[in-house]
Protein backbone atom coordinates (compact mmCIF):
# COMPACT_ATOMS: atom_id res chain seq x y z
CA UNK A 1 0.00 0.00 0.00
CA UNK A 2 1.77 3.11 -1.04
CA UNK A 3 2.13 6.06 1.78
CA UNK A 4 -0.80 8.55 1.88
CA UNK A 5 -0.25 12.65 2.09
CA UNK A 6 -2.14 11.58 5.14
CA UNK A 7 0.48 9.65 6.43
CA UNK A 8 3.48 11.08 5.35
CA UNK A 9 2.27 14.04 7.34
CA UNK A 10 1.86 11.72 10.60
CA UNK A 11 5.68 10.48 10.31
CA UNK A 12 7.05 14.29 9.85
CA UNK A 13 4.53 15.20 12.75
CA UNK A 14 6.69 12.32 15.12
CA UNK A 15 9.55 13.63 13.83
CA UNK A 16 8.97 17.06 15.17
CA UNK A 17 8.74 15.61 19.01
CA UNK A 18 11.66 15.43 19.59
CA UNK A 19 12.36 19.27 19.04
CA UNK A 20 9.39 19.59 21.40
CA UNK A 21 10.96 17.75 24.43
CA UNK A 22 14.50 19.81 23.87
CA UNK A 23 11.94 22.82 24.02
CA UNK A 24 10.99 21.42 27.29
CA UNK A 25 14.12 20.91 28.61
CA UNK A 26 15.85 23.65 27.55
CA UNK A 27 12.41 25.75 29.41
CA UNK A 28 12.76 24.08 32.36
CA UNK A 29 17.02 24.74 32.48
CA UNK A 30 16.17 28.17 32.01
CA UNK A 31 13.81 27.87 35.17
CA UNK A 32 16.26 26.50 37.31
CA UNK A 33 17.03 28.77 40.29
CA UNK A 34 12.97 28.97 40.95
CA UNK A 35 13.70 30.85 44.19
CA UNK A 36 15.98 33.27 42.51
CA UNK A 37 13.19 33.66 39.63
CA UNK A 38 10.30 34.05 42.24
CA UNK A 39 11.97 36.02 45.06
CA UNK A 40 15.01 37.16 43.47
CA UNK A 41 18.49 37.87 44.69
CA UNK A 42 18.52 40.84 46.80
CA UNK A 43 15.94 41.88 49.65
CA UNK A 44 15.10 45.40 50.96
CA UNK A 45 15.57 46.22 54.82
CA UNK A 46 14.19 48.18 57.19
CA UNK A 47 15.75 49.85 60.50
CA UNK A 48 13.82 51.54 62.78
CA UNK A 49 15.41 52.86 66.23
CA UNK A 50 14.62 53.81 69.62
CA UNK A 51 15.46 57.23 69.24
CA UNK A 52 15.19 57.74 65.69
CA UNK A 53 17.64 59.45 63.29
CA UNK A 54 20.47 57.29 64.39
CA UNK A 55 22.92 56.08 61.52
CA UNK A 56 23.45 52.36 60.99
CA UNK A 57 26.01 50.57 59.69
CA UNK A 58 25.11 46.78 57.72
CA UNK A 59 28.60 44.80 58.00
CA UNK A 60 28.97 40.98 56.56
CA UNK A 61 32.16 38.89 57.41
CA UNK A 62 33.80 42.18 58.69
CA UNK A 63 33.10 44.57 55.75
CA UNK A 64 30.52 47.22 55.62
CA UNK A 65 28.22 46.81 53.09
CA UNK A 66 25.84 49.84 53.00
CA UNK A 67 24.62 52.49 55.31
CA UNK A 68 21.72 54.09 56.39
CA UNK A 69 22.19 57.59 56.80
CA UNK A 70 19.02 58.82 59.27
CA UNK A 71 16.84 55.88 60.89
CA UNK A 72 14.15 55.43 60.54
CA UNK A 73 15.13 54.10 56.51
CA UNK A 74 15.73 50.96 54.40
CA UNK A 75 18.43 49.33 52.77
CA UNK A 76 18.38 46.80 49.74
CA UNK A 77 21.34 43.89 50.42
CA UNK A 78 22.07 40.77 48.12
CA UNK A 79 20.94 37.89 49.97
CA UNK A 80 23.34 35.76 51.47
CA UNK A 81 24.53 32.35 53.61
CA UNK A 82 26.10 35.17 56.39
CA UNK A 83 24.42 37.27 58.52
CA UNK A 84 24.32 40.93 58.62
CA UNK A 85 25.34 42.99 61.55
CA UNK A 86 23.38 46.32 61.78
CA UNK A 87 25.33 48.96 64.06
CA UNK A 88 23.22 52.02 64.92
CA UNK A 89 25.25 55.30 66.44
CA UNK A 90 24.09 58.59 67.61
CA UNK A 91 25.26 61.05 69.45
CA UNK A 92 24.21 60.93 72.90
CA UNK A 93 23.35 57.55 73.05
CA UNK A 94 25.68 53.97 73.69
CA UNK A 95 26.31 52.08 70.35
CA UNK A 96 23.80 49.11 69.71
CA UNK A 97 24.13 46.09 67.76
CA UNK A 98 21.23 43.53 66.49
CA UNK A 99 22.25 40.27 64.29
CA UNK A 100 19.61 39.95 61.24
CA UNK A 101 20.71 36.27 61.09
CA UNK A 102 20.40 34.53 57.20
CA UNK A 103 17.91 32.01 57.30
CA UNK A 104 16.56 29.79 54.87
CA UNK A 105 13.26 31.16 52.80
CA UNK A 106 9.92 30.12 53.07
CA UNK A 107 9.59 29.10 49.46
CA UNK A 108 12.98 26.48 49.59
CA UNK A 109 10.67 23.38 50.55
CA UNK A 110 8.88 23.30 47.32
CA UNK A 111 11.71 24.18 45.14
CA UNK A 112 13.76 21.57 46.59
CA UNK A 113 10.63 19.34 45.87
CA UNK A 114 10.43 19.97 42.31
CA UNK A 115 13.78 20.70 41.52
CA UNK A 116 14.51 17.06 42.15
CA UNK A 117 11.59 15.96 40.12
CA UNK A 118 12.55 18.81 37.33
CA UNK A 119 16.01 19.59 37.25
CA UNK A 120 18.00 16.28 38.90
CA UNK A 121 19.11 19.27 41.73
CA UNK A 122 20.25 22.00 39.25
CA UNK A 123 18.12 24.75 40.33
CA UNK A 124 18.61 24.56 44.32
CA UNK A 125 22.55 24.39 43.37
CA UNK A 126 22.02 27.79 41.87
CA UNK A 127 19.90 29.22 44.36
CA UNK A 128 22.09 28.73 47.00
CA UNK A 129 25.56 29.81 44.88
CA UNK A 130 23.29 32.91 44.31
CA UNK A 131 21.92 33.84 47.88
CA UNK A 132 18.25 33.56 46.72
CA UNK A 133 17.61 30.51 48.68
CA UNK A 134 18.05 33.04 52.03
CA UNK A 135 16.53 35.19 54.01
CA UNK A 136 16.64 37.93 56.04
CA UNK A 137 14.02 39.96 58.65
CA UNK A 138 12.83 42.26 56.28
CA UNK A 139 12.52 44.97 59.84
CA UNK A 140 15.18 45.58 62.22
CA UNK A 141 14.11 47.33 65.31
CA UNK A 142 17.46 48.61 67.15
CA UNK A 143 16.82 50.63 70.78
CA UNK A 144 19.98 52.63 71.74
CA UNK A 145 20.33 53.53 75.51
CA UNK A 146 21.72 56.64 76.96
CA UNK A 147 25.05 56.75 78.49
CA UNK A 148 25.52 55.28 81.72
CA UNK A 149 24.95 58.31 84.58
CA UNK A 150 28.57 58.66 86.24
CA UNK A 151 28.99 57.56 89.86
CA UNK A 152 29.51 59.63 92.60
CA UNK A 153 33.07 59.40 93.94
CA UNK A 154 32.57 57.21 97.58
CA UNK A 155 33.00 59.06 100.29
CA UNK A 156 35.11 57.57 103.01
CA UNK A 157 33.57 56.29 106.07
CA UNK A 158 35.33 57.90 109.21
CA UNK A 159 34.99 55.72 112.37
CA UNK A 160 35.65 56.52 116.03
Amino acid sequence: MPATADSQSSVRHRRRRPGAARACVTALVALAGCVSVFEGTAQEIAVVTTPTDASCDFIRQGATIGTVPHTPGRMTVRKSKYDITVKCTKPGYQEAVHLNHSGTSAAIAANVAVDLILTAGLSSIIDSANGADNKYDSVVNVSLAPPPAPQAPATPQVTQ
